[in-house]
């Protein structure tokens, strides 16, 4: 079916004319609908006119003629009808249910490790690709190979830089107060007077050969006067503090660390390394001393060996590195004196440090 118009012509279906059935009066559109089919003459334009999007055509309830008037309102005495307007948009389906979660990831390849350590490190230490670093000399070795060796260390301290020029001198400052005096020490005397000299003071050189590093002016300890040092010539660069991890209680706890137990600590790691040596054992090695002709040479105490860095700082040839006390920490580690800042460590039996023995008298 057409409406005709200026030799234009617009569709009007059957479904046209079922939306009219929904949006007017069941009469009229009964009528336009005849009016339709009957080939009644009709006026439209083919456009839309209206906000809703739908065709405004007018029906006249006399002559029974549709027309399309162009305008959102139809003439007095017209029926109004909109045809093809969008309807309402209907409600939001329901959301849908959420996926099942996906598998987890396998775990990616496991790091390499950066070791450090106070000495080169051996075989056994870290797995291939693994990195090593001796914090004492500052060298860097690795990636370790596949066949469990390790590469040549690469030192990481730089060239010295060269040297500044000198600054001006600064202003001479006023002269202070002269400080109160001090009191003097007490002189051991009498029996206490070791050959012709009835004192040591610390630095003196002492009957073994060695070194004086502490003089017990007030009297503390009953049993000696003086501990030395052994000189440079008795001093070993590289023992284990014992050759197992094995429990020396006697050697162990407060009263072990203190100055004048390392003779003691020293008798009870022989008792119970009795297998060890001079080789393996750096309280072994201490005994084997025999500087200056003394035989009672021994391993310090923790305790002992604080009072020999502190007191020999730059005398008595001694290096910045680690060296061993009697002292034991638990089954598997000992005691160690730093002699490069005076730091203390528990470490391990099994390791290489320096060895200086020590004697009372």
């Amino acid at each position: 079916m057409f409406f005709e118009e200026n030799s234009m012509k617009t569709t009007v279906t059957t479904s046209m004319f079922f939306s009219i059935l929904t949006q007017k009066k069941t009469s009229l559109a009964l009528l336009v609908f005849a009016l339709l089919i009957g080939g009644v003459s009709v006026q439209a334009a083919g456009v839309l006119n209206t906000s809703s999007g739908g065709y405004l055509v007018c029906v006249n309830s006399k002559t029974k003629v549709v027309t399309y008037p162009g305008t959102s309102t139809c003439p007095k005495g017209n029926k109004k009808l909109v045809l093809g307007a969008q309807g309402v948009a209907g409600v939001d389906g329901i959301t849908g249910a959420a996926g099942l979660s996906g598998k987890d990831g396998t775990n990616g390849k496991d790091g390499k490790t950066l070791w450090n350590g106070v000495k080169d490190p051996e075989s056994t230490w870290g797995a291939p690709g693994d990195m090593f670093i001796n914090s004492v000399t500052k060298t860097l070795f690795g990636p370790k190979n596949l066949d469990g060796s390790w590469p040549a260390g690469v030192s990481m301290v730089g060239p010295a830089g060269a040297t500044g020029a000198t600054g001006a001198t600064g202003a001479t400052g006023s002269t202070g107060s002269t400080g109160a005096s001090g009191v003097a020490a007490p002189i051991v005397t009498g029996a206490n007077c070791i050959g012709t000299k009835c004192t040591y003071k610390i630095g003196d050189t002492g009957p073994g050969g060695g070194i004086i590093f502490f003089v017990d002016y007030n009297d503390q300890y009953p049993g000696f006067n003086y501990l030395e040092a052994a000189p440079q010539s008795c001093e070993s660069a590289s023992k284990t503090w014992s050759s197992a991890n094995t429990d020396v209680t006697a050697a162990r706890g407060w009263a072990a660390r203190a100055v004048g137990a390392g003779q003691a600590n020293t008798a009870a790691i022989k008792a119970v390394f009795t297998a060890d040596n001079s080789t393996n054992n750096a309280a072994y090695f201490a005994t084997s001393c025999s500087a200056g002709g003394k035989s009672d040479w021994f391993l310090g105490s923790l305790g002992e060996m604080k009072l020999m860095y502190d007191n020999l700082l730059g005398v008595g040839g001694f290096v910045e590195n680690y060296y061993w006390s009697s002292t034991e920490t638990d089954t598997t580690t000992a005691w160690s004196q730093s002699f490069n800042d005076g730091t203390q460590y528990p470490s391990p039996k099994n390791y290489t440090y320096y060895v200086r023995p020590v004697r009372a008298f």
